[in-house]
């Protein structure tokens, strides 16, 4: 149960996230561009993107299930790092907070100088930037559910968690037409980094023969283990920070 409970966690997390900066892009192309052409690039991207899931799904059942670990593993571990390196270095003040308002203002001001090209009753400018924020972004999405619930058969699960996500940034993106600078996005990298930095190191040493003691539940003590490390090299790099608050940070920083 517990795996269970995580995949779908997990993969709502890391969703969340991305789909946060995805929004960010569409609402500020939307605004200053007409929603028609921003509407239209960010549906064909998703609509790439779920072609994208059902291939790699089905093919990742054809590989056995030890090396599909350690390959699950592997990208994991990467993801996770990624994410766990740049949270801790934000949380101790040393690399600049991810600031929606102030990238959703840069996209504003890029869309708004840029001269249209209508071709097809579409603003290909508008178009192009919808969709490559949107694939971009989704990109990673797709890797992580398919990922997380590739090798515990738990793909339905992840890619539920992630339609769950979509639900509801979609659905406040609707609703406010701004961009979700009140998210904590930064802490829910944090606890993302966390959660895909666990998952590669359970599943990859699965996948090399290593059992854990207490099968799935060693996994909460990955967990563990990873979140006090984490917050015991935050501390320390508290009392070494520099004074002074950092800037803001690109999309994707």
């Amino acid at each position: 149960m517990t795996p269970t409970v995580l995949v779908v966690l997990g993969a709502f997390l890391a969703s969340t996230v991305e789909m946060v900066e995805a929004l960010t892009i569409v609402l500020a192309v939307g605004i200053t561009r007409g929603w028609r052409s921003a509407v239209i690039g960010a549906a064909a991207a998703l609509a790439t993107l779920t072609v994208i899931v059902a291939g790699l799904g089905p093919a990742l059942t054809q590989v056995p299930l030890g090396a599909l670990r350690v390959v699950v593993g592997a990208v994991l571990l990467v993801f996770g790092l990624q994410w766990l390196r740049k949270a801790i270095l934000r949380a101790a003040g040393i690399r600049a907070r991810h600031d929606e308002d102030a990238i959703f203002a840069r996209e504003v001001d890029e869309a708004r100088q840029t001269a249209r090209d209508t071709r097809a009753r579409l603003d290909w400018y508008a178009f192009t930037l919808a969709f490559k924020g949107v694939l971009l972004e989704g990109l990673e999405v797709a890797l992580i559910v398919v990922t997380f619930g590739s090798t515990g058969g738990h793909l339905g699960l992840a890619a539920a968690g992630a339609a769950g996500a979509f639900v509801v940034v979609a659905s406040v993106g609707a609703f406010v037409h701004a961009p979700l600078s009140r998210v904590p996005e930064n802490s829910l990298k944090f606890a993302v980094g966390i959660m895909l930095t666990s998952f590669g190191v359970f599943y990859g040493a699965e996948g090399t023969g290593i059992g854990w003691p207490g099968s799935d539940l060693a996994l909460l003590g990955v967990i563990a283990f990873f979140a006090v490390v984490s917050f015991g090299l935050v501390a320390q790099l508290r009392r070494r920070a520099p004074l002074g608050a950092p800037g803001s940070v690109p999309a994707g920083g």
